[in-house]
This record gives C-alpha cells, sequence and structure tokens, in this order.
C-alpha cells in the first residue's frame, strides 16, 4: 500500500470514529438518558455518577475512560488505543453538545428499542474502525490473557454488575428496559460489525462435487475449492468441496446440493473475517 493510500484510509477510518461517536451521543442523550434507561459498561457507570454527582456526563465519560485506556496502551496497543481515545473524546463532546435537547420521545419502550438501535449502530461502526467506546472492553482483553474466562464473559459480568446497579438508583421497571436496550444494542452492533452479508464457509461431502462445484460458481458466482479427503467409516475417497458464501447465500446454496445430490453432507459455520481471493465483502475500512 502506497503512502498516499494509507494516509486516506486512516483519514477515512477516522471519519468513520467520528460518525459512531455521533450517532452513539444521539442514541444516548436523545432516547435513553432522559428516560433514565443506561447503557453497560463505563457509559453506564458515568450516567450513575453523573445522575447522583449532578455533574456533567461528559466529563466523567472522559476520565473514567483513562484509566482503562492506560492499561490498554500498556497491553493492547498504541493504534487501537488512540482511536478508542479519540472516539471516546468524540462522544463526550456530542454528549455535551446533545444535553440541552429534550428527548424525542417520553415512550420508554420506543425510547428503549430506537436508542438500542442508534447507540448499537454508533458502537458497531466505531468498533469496525478500530475502536472502543468502553474501557471494561480493554481490562476484559487484558484478563483473557490470564484467566480462563473468555472476554465475552468478562463484559457480561461487568455489565450485570452495572445493570444492576442502576435498579437501585433508578428503579427496577429502568433496569429492566435498561437490559432490553443493551441487548438490542448488542445484536445491532453485531449485524454493523458483520454486515447482513456476514460471510460463512460451506463444506460439502458429495459424489457428484464436480456438479455441485460447477452449480456454485454458475449461480452464485462463488468460488470453489477441492480438498482430497477418505471418509473415517468407509475408508474410501472423498472430494470435500469448501466455498465461502454470505448469509442471504445460505438458502440458494441448499437448494443447488440438494438439486444435485440429496445425500449430500453438508456444515455450513462462521467466519470471522474474508481476505483476498474472490469473495467480495463489504466494508468501512
Amino acid at each position: 500500500m502506497t503512502r498516499k493510500n494509507q494516509v486516506k484510509r486512516e483519514i477515512s477510518r477516522y471519519i468513520f470514529l467520528f460518525i459512531g461517536s455521533i450517532l452513539a451521543a444521539i442514541g444516548l442523550e436523545i432516547f435513553l438518558i432522559p428516560n433514565n434507561i443506561i447503557d453497560g459498561g463505563i457509559v453506564g457507570i458515568s450516567i450513575i455518577t453523573s445522575y447522583l454527582s449532578k455533574l456533567p456526563l461528559s466529563l466523567f465519560i472522559f476520565v473514567l475512560n483513562l484509566p482503562f485506556l492506560f492499561l490498554g496502551y500498556k497491553q493492547i496497543g498504541k493504534t487501537f488505543v488512540l482511536s478508542s481515545l479519540f472516539s471516546i473524546v468524540s462522544l463526550s463532546v456530542w454528549v455535551h453538545v446533545f444535553h440541552p435537547i429534550p428527548g424525542l420521545t417520553s415512550d420508554v419502550l420506543l425510547a428503549t428499542v430506537f436508542g438500542g438501535i442508534i447507540l448499537g449502530v454508533g458502537v458497531g461502526i466505531i468498533i469496525r474502525s478500530g475502536g472502543s467506546l468502553d474501557g471494561t472492553e480493554m481490562v476484559a482483553i487484558i484478563i483473557n490473557k490470564k484467566t480462563a474466562f473468555s472476554v465475552g464473559e468478562m463484559v457480561m459480568l461487568f455489565n450485570v454488575f452495572i445493570l444492576s446497579s442502576a435498579g437501585l438508583v433508578f428503579g427496577w421497571d429502568r433496569a429492566m428496559y435498561s437490559l432490553i436496550a443493551y441487548f438490542i444494542a448488542y445484536k445491532v452492533i453485531d449485524i454493523t460489525i458483520e454486515g447482513l452479508d456476514e460471510a460463512k464457509a460451506a463444506f460439502i461431502i458429495s459424489d457428484k462435487a464436480d456438479e455441485i462445484a460447477e452449480a456454485i460458481t454458475a449461480r452464485l458466482g462463488r468460488g470453489v475449492t477441492f480438498i482430497d479427503g477418505k471418509g473415517g467409516f468407509s475408508g474410501n475417497d472423498k472430494t470435500i468441496l469448501y466455498s465461502v458464501i454470505t448469509r442471504l447465500e445460505i438458502s440458494k446454496l441448499k437448494s443447488i446440493i440438494y438439486d444435485k445430490d440429496e445425500d449430500a453432507f453438508v456444515t455450513i459455520n462462521d467466519v470471522s473475517d474474508v481476505m483476498g481471493g474472490k469473495h467480495k465483502k463489504r466494508a468501512i475500512h
């Protein structure tokens, strides 16, 4: 990659970090916070602390994340921490800007759903662009290196504690709405990061491998790799087809396979990322 292209890539990445921060601030200040619904992580702690102290939320989002950014710089890497710092500073600024604006709705359910969606899109864009808004994720990554707990388990443990605290401050009904908002945001983050065209890896074992491969290439436009294998029970030589498709193409793939061979053995697995080859996957950065 040339220096010019690298600079353009970095500028594009920071633009998306900025956009993600704006969306996250809208989800928080225009929908969730006016209805006493909180997010998880450091933002959730900041909302509770701001409510109790009457000090600006933007201040707490920035200050409470600083120790985690320092830990992340030591343990994870400079690029990730700088991207996260930029996102956190942007979020703090936009939270301050949007704070005087009254909430768009006083219907708690609507605020929960739309706030969770918008927040999830914003956070998803930031994560997809190489940053983070939540210091607890950095702690979870560090702890994961030293314990048997996964990053997801650690983040969930932190958030159970934080959302439970919301029940003591705002009431248990608001804590339950906060849990719904967190779940919605969590799912939307996944969709934003992976996209609706999330990649899937298909392994197909069939006696009609050539016909199936030809049909996949012709009808789906996907490449197919032939892998030599051997049946564990029969001891016979087998041809295994490997192809990467999108989630939206699964149904069509199954139809293609069973049109050719109803006895074909098929497994379809998640793929975290795809690079190179002829598989094109949309990406923000």
